[in-house]
């Protein structure tokens, strides 16, 4: 029985992709999965809390380094190795078989093990299968590595055979130091590029009762074509249950292959070694920021990326750090590829499970090789051309490329006196958000009150008779009027901070993506935006967590609604009556009140408008309307009801009769395009709604 329980949770149609979780003694890990390697126990030029924010779960730290300093007796003190360098999440340890291979002048092997002279003290030290266990015992790691005799996969037949019996008798002495610990041992598949060595390997390893394998000896001296056949090879010799890990591999499209071949687990010391040269894998290929066409360029490293590095410095800011050899160019670097490294498996892991990955996989195979090598015009060229020249100073009617960025469309961002960012439609000039802070509005008038927390937490009931989340059924919420995402990423942000949510189903209807793109491109600005859900809503129209679906229903919403599953809650927020004005009209209210009152659900509506025009249509169409709270300059909102209200606080807060004689007194108590010999049959279907009845029906005095 496997410590760590995997679960292969699908696997892609026309590839070997697969997807699955394991749980270690510190916590679920999901796969695909990439491991930034902290091979001293820290990974270079980070601290734990960058790790975390990008996304890092599992960290590789080196039984020989670690051995060597600070030894075996520091980690007994700490208990290992989570206390030690403050990290809570598991670690794998390698065994002490690389510097086997990387070290050959520096050691001695023989069937015990491998005799290294120290270069901390200049001690000789055998490193045996009994001390490598012995030490990652001590270092407390999550999954523990056989050690193994690494050979360059050039080497000849006889040496390649030698190497891979020696690691198995090596693989079995170390399952026997395991002895009854509960951290998890993998074995490792030897046999360079030998076919039938190989499937030996596989064949002796899997009799035994390890809890996963690793393919090793490779991107050792193959070619990148031997490699993805190795691989794939070693792969299908391996059991489906038990997860598969491609030791020292490599680049993202390595990465993209191997998972297309069936593995599970890598790690690499790629984007972090290679972040302090200036290189920097982006979402348009690899990009070297110690090239002068980054000189003058004031554009983020990747505008596909939400990392800190994309979000507040530019290209031109990195080339500098990186000529400069300056440690906070190889961080800022580093974070970002390390992001980009995180979501790329997660992409991989999102298309395995959505069965799309064929797909994925052919997109992403052309888009992971691009470079710069061959970049558009360089800034200083540019600046030899006079009319370019103009463009750069502003003059002669052309914009900086600054704000160029803060343009797309019929859109453009602009800065409230308050100091936040709203997007500005520039043909009405109208603004989204113009007077709140768009994050605060979001929480205080969609998610606190409509107390969405409570909402989606799992019930007492459902606790105490154990129903799993997965058969229960998720709560969902109509986002209409995407805009830049801020109401859809209030309600995400509130499920994720809920200690135990039921799944949630969230529906974003929008005819127009360009605001969502134009405040992407200036996340810096737009907090909101740093999570990767938004990006791939718009790349794949859907974003999937474990427990959250969320779904862009791109079109008019008058022509999309009535084909989506019934909402628990709608958050009402088309961009403004002048541009989205059928979405406020009284007959289009009435189809939404028919549509949802075909359930039983008690559907709530939450709007940021409190006209009188909006209410009295809401009422005509059938909806138990009240007062929100307020917002911004409005002191009051609107909150509607498809049924009878059911909460105390929501009986007393409907619209009153005080509110029909203020009604009585605005000119906007009719629709403008009624005819005048309408108003009396539109005045009596208002009047005659239950709620404006007598008061005992609701059991509470009206006020207003």
């Amino acid at each position: 029985m496997s410590r760590l329980n995997f679960i292969l949770e699908k696997e892609a149609d026309g590839s070997k992709a697969r997807a699955g979780r394991f749980t270690t003694l510190h916590g679920e890990v999901l796969t695909p999965i990439f491991m930034p390697v902290g091979t001293q126990a820290t990974v270079k030029s980070q601290n734990v809390d960058s790790l975390k924010a990008m996304g890092s779960r599992v960290l590789l730290a080196n039984t020989y380094h670690l051995l060597l300093r600070p030894g075996i007796e520091v980690f007994r003190k700490f208990g290992g190795i989570h206390k030690f360098m403050n990290w809570d999440g598991p670690v794998l340890t390698d065994s002490g078989g690389f510097q086997i291979f990387s070290l050959p002048n520096s050691r001695n092997l023989k069937e015990e093990g491998a005799i290294f002279r120290s270069y901390v003290d200049g001690r000789n030290i055998l490193l045996s299968p009994e001390l490598s266990i012995e030490t990652q015992k001590a270092i407390n790691s999550d999954i523990m590595m056989v050690l193994d005799q690494c050979v360059p996969s050039t080497v000849e037949y006889a040496l390649a055979k030698s190497a891979m019996e020696l690691t198995y008798r090596w693989a079995k002495r170390s399952l026997a130091a395991r002895g009854d610990s509960n951290q998890s041992l993998f074995g490792i598949i030897q046999g360079a590029c030998f076919k039938d060595l190989r499937k030996q390997s596989a064949d002796a390893l899997t009799q035994l009762s390890f809890d996963g394998f690793a393919i090793g000896g490779l991107a050792v001296g193959e070619t990148k074509d031997e490699r993805n056949d190795f691989c794939e090879l070693s792969a299908s010799f391996l059991p489906k249950n038990l997860p598969r890990y491609l030791m020292g591999v490599g680049t993202p499209i390595d990465l993209l292959e191997a998972v297309h071949r069936g593995v599970d687990m890598f790690d690499c010391i790629l984007p972090v070694e290679q972040a302090q040269r200036g290189v920097a894998f982006t979402s348009i290929g690899k990009l070297q920021m110690r090239r002068g066409i980054y000189k003058l360029d004031d554009t983020s490293l990747d505008p596909n990326c939400d990392c800190p590095c994309c979000a507040s410095y530019s290209r031109s800011y990195l080339h500098h750090l990186t000529k400069a050899n300056e440690i906070l160019g190889w961080q800022l670097i580093a974070i970002h590829n390390l992001k980009f490294y995180h979501s790329l498996m997660a992409d991989m892991r999102s298309a395995i499970l959505d069965n799309t990955f064929s797909s994925f996989y052919a997109r992403k195979k052309e888009e992971l090789i691009q470079t710069d090598g061959n970049p558009p015009m360089s800034p200083a060229k540019a600046l030899g051309d006079q009319s370019r020249r103009e463009e750069e100073k502003g003059g002669q009617g052309g914009i900086s490329r600054a704000e160029k960025r803060k343009r797309l469309g019929d859109y453009e961002i602009v800065e409230n006196a308050k100091g936040f960012w709203s997007v500005r439609q520039r043909s009405s000039g109208e603004v989204m958000h113009s007077v709140s802070n768009p994050i605060v509005e979001a929480r205080e008038l969609y998610i606190e009150q409509s107390n969405l927390s409570k909402r989606i937490s799992i019930s007492n009931h459902e606790k105490e008779n154990e129903i799993a989340k997965e058969i229960l059924e998720p709560f969902v919420i109509w986002d209409v009027g995407l805009g830049a995402a801020t109401n859809a990423m209030a309600a995400i942000t509130c499920h994720e901070s809920n200690s135990n949510p039921r799944p949630m189903h969230l529906i974003s209807f929008e005819s127009d993506l360009d605001p969502l793109k134009l405040a992407i491109k200036n996340a810096g600005r737009f907090p909101h935006l740093y999570h990767r859900a938004p990006r791939k809503l718009l790349e794949r129209g859907v974003w999937i967590s474990e427990f959250i679906i969320w779904n862009l229903i791109f079109g008019d919403f008058t022509s999309t609604f009535e084909s989506q599953k019934i909402p628990d809650l709608i958050f009402y927020d088309p961009f403004s009556f002048k541009t989205d004005s059928l979405l406020w009209k009284p007959e289009f209210f009435r189809q939404i009140f028919l549509h949802i009152n075909s359930s039983e659900k008690n559907v709530r509506l939450y709007t940021y408008s409190a006209s009188t025009a909006v209410r009295s249509a809401l009422l005509h169409a059938g909806f138990w309307v009240g007062k929100g709270i307020g917002s911004g300059p409005k002191s009051e909102t609107t909150i509607a009801y498809s049924q009878h209200p059911e909460t105390e606080i929501e009986k007393v807060n409907l619209l009153s009769r005080e509110w029909l004689d203020r009604r009585e007194k605005s000119y906007a108590r009719y629709p403008q395009e009624l005819d005048t010999n309408m108003q009396a049959s539109w005045d009596e279907k208002i009047l005659s709604h239950p709620q404006f009845q007598a008061s005992e029906l609701l059991g509470q005095p009206f006020i207003v």
